[in-house]
């Protein structure tokens, strides 16, 4: 969301003893303080990422309230379900304030200070502002990921199962797309299947983009799509749009690797060049270390200039391709990877420039990973399927037989999108 948040003035005081939250949320930055729901006015009720990256559930009055996992949260792959109890009725002072992640209770706490019995949150007073993504309408401590399915249960302590559920077949937490529960007076469903922010309970408790700019994306709980890896890049490198876009303005070249590796089957991704600079757009091996870019780049294959780079421990014969071609800002580069046939193809806004064919099968039998490498200003905007380049939407969606993402260009006949869905096509 980076600079959007979403905001609801409440009029009217409900139960200010129990409440639930429950939300699914995709992190990107990691770090800094991030709200994910908040109360703010006279007091504070609120849940968030610290800038330690561990998650809090507090209310302050002038009284400190507060619980704060030990564990940290910092992939930024994974959909997190996070569920929130405020239920201050409750007779033993740990049953009053609860956290759960992906349907199991978090029980491991480095700060805990429970309230009294029957003491008053702010999440259901009036007067308040409910936040969703930020901590009040001055402040600078955004969510920065994506969300999916917020809840605000206003008077009833529902826990996970309410929300999600475990699949029979892997064994995962995952999402119920229709829940049923009883809202209360100010309780709202939000961000259901979309980018809505009109209220899914009944309520008519719609909330409102208070700032910035609320963009859809395919990237769900249901299936998630890969994006570039913050934890796996070059020092100095800048990303946004959930991780979709990364930039480096100094000189001297970064890589960055994604955070989805590719399994056996056909794939297709599209890359938007921004900025200037330098730049090259691939993949690379999966076992190298995406900080050090002199790792990266022995085990490349990407395309800079008018030349794909292959590096040396990639085991593909022939060394470097000249492609005769070039491209430069606002160029779309779309690259496909056959694992099954070990081929590797470049486009430039929709037409195929070159291809690499692996003799000797290193593209099927060694784990690639999509890379991109910067300098000086370098900027890509990728789309794995999302389709966005950035906040950009694709300007009219090529064909695509899968029906597992959103690309401007057609996508070759058999291929899908680098997502969980598309891994297990």
């Amino acid at each position: 969301m980076a600079s959007t948040y979403l905001s609801r003035s409440v009029t009217t005081t409900g139960n200010q003893r129990t409440f639930t939250i429950s939300a699914w949320v995709k992190r990107s930055k990691l770090g800094s303080v991030q709200y994910i729901v908040s109360a703010k006015n006279v007091g504070e009720t609120t849940l968030y990422f610290r800038a330690q990256d561990d998650l809090q559930l507090e209310l302050y009055d002038g009284n400190n309230y507060y619980l704060r996992t030990t564990r940290l949260f910092r992939d930024t792959n994974a959909w997190y379900h996070i569920v929130a109890i405020w239920d201050s009725i409750r007779p033993t002072s740990s049953d009053r304030m609860r956290l759960y992640v992906n349907g199991v209770q978090e029980t491991s706490f480095s700060a805990a200070v429970y309230p009294p019995q029957n003491y008053d949150s702010y999440m259901n007073q009036s007067g308040e502002t409910n936040y969703v993504g930020n901590y009040h309408s001055g402040s600078s401590s955004y969510y920065d990921g994506s969300m999916s399915h917020v809840h605000l249960i206003d008077g009833n302590d529902y826990n996970p199962s309410y929300f999600g559920e475990t699949d029979s077949t892997t064994g995962e937490w995952k999402i119920k797309t229709d829940v049923s529960v009883t809202y209360g007076t100010n309780g709202f469903f939000i961000l259901k299947d979309g980018n809505s922010v009109t209220d899914q309970s009944g309520n008519s408790n719609n909330l409102t983009v208070a700032g910035g700019t609320l963009t859809n994306t395919e990237d769900n709980p249901s299936n998630v799509f890969a994006t570039w890896n913050p934890l796996s890049c070059g020092s100095g490198t800048e990303f946004q749009y959930g991780n979709t876009r990364a930039r480096k303005d100094t000189a001297g070249y970064i890589s960055v690797l994604g955070t989805i590796g590719f399994g056996s089957g056909k794939y297709y991704w599209e890359n938007y060049r921004h900025g200037g600079g330098d730049q090259n757009i691939g993949i690379c091996l999966a076992e190298k270390d995406g900080t050090t870019h002199s790792s990266v780049d022995t085990g490349r294959v990407a395309w800079g200039s008018s030349t794909v780079y292959i590096g040396s421990d990639t085991g593909i014969s022939g060394g470097n391709v000249s492609t005769g071609t070039t491209y430069g800002d606002t160029d779309i580069i779309g690259c496909s990877l056959d694992t099954e046939n070990g081929v590797m193809k470049f486009y430039k806004n929709g037409s195929l420039v070159t291809t690499i064919t692996d003799s000797n099968l290193e593209f099927t039998n060694k784990q690639y990973i999509p890379c991109w490498q910067g300098a000086n200003g370098g900027e890509v905007r990728s789309n794995f399927g999302n389709g966005y380049f950035g906040t950009t939407a694709v300007s009219s969606a090529g064909t695509n037989a899968s029906g597992n993402g959103i690309f401007e260009y057609d996508v070759p006949t058999g291929f899908t999108a680098l997502s969980t869905k598309g891994l297990n096509t």
